[in-house]
């Protein structure tokens, strides 16, 4: 659905909030930030949103070149939604704004966090001074999502999917991570209660969340 009432103002940040400012439209964009998704798939990411304005926010930044649709080769032929290249450099301003909003007194730190907005949770708090040396790849399993994770040269990079043998695989809960990277939970003690599951370099995992924490 078209904006009828656009605003006449020539500052960015006010075309910016043109663009994102309905509600929702700002968490479409953080759901496609690690790779496509079909429709089914971004209810999940956002539970409380419901298909009727979910189809609406996706038209709308469709119609602002923010988000495309794109049908998968066969055998999967389903319909995806996905960032255009100019919807994905949004990213380190929506990473920006995350790290920003986190410091408010109003964050609810004990909420829980579905596996996409953790990941990009995680690669906010990345810290390359803590991460000099590490060079790694990680397969992490977040419940039933598998992520691919690489860390090298002092940068954080994930995407969805399974990765191609990595260093280390680890699989926990979304919330257990958070225990550790923003809680103060330790990684040893999540590990013997059974809520983090390592396999491969217990090493590279260790250099994971130390860089993270």
């Amino acid at each position: 659905m078209a904006r009828t009432r656009p605003v006449q103002d020539g500052c960015g940040i006010a075309h910016a909030s043109e663009l994102l400012g309905q509600r929702w439209a700002l968490l479409v964009v953080r759901e496609l930030l690690l790779g496509p998704k079909r429709f089914t798939d971004l209810r999940t990411g956002i539970p409380d949103i419901s298909p009727n304005v979910l189809g609406q926010r996706l038209r709308e930044l469709e119609e602002s070149g923010i988000v495309r649709r794109r049908k998968l080769a066969p055998p999967a032929a389903v319909q995806v939604y996905e960032l255009t290249d100019w919807g994905r450099e949004l990213e380190p301003a929506v990473l920006a704004l995350g790290r920003w909003a986190s410091k408010s007194p109003a964050f609810p730190r004990d909420a829980g966090m579905g596996s996409d907005s953790l990941l990009l949770a995680l690669k906010s708090s990345f810290d390359p001074a803590k991460a000099d040396s590490v060079e790694a790849t990680y397969e992490l399993w977040l419940g039933e999502a598998p992520f691919r994770v690489r860390v090298a040269d002092g940068r954080f990079e994930a995407e969805r999917g399974e990765a191609s043998d990595p260093d280390a695989t680890i699989r926990a809960d979304p919330n257990a991570i958070a225990e550790i990277v923003f809680r103060g939970n330790r990684l040893r003690k999540a590990v013997e209660a059974g809520d983090v599951r390592i396999d491969g370099s217990r090493r590279a995992a260790t250099a994971l969340f130390r860089s993270l924490t």
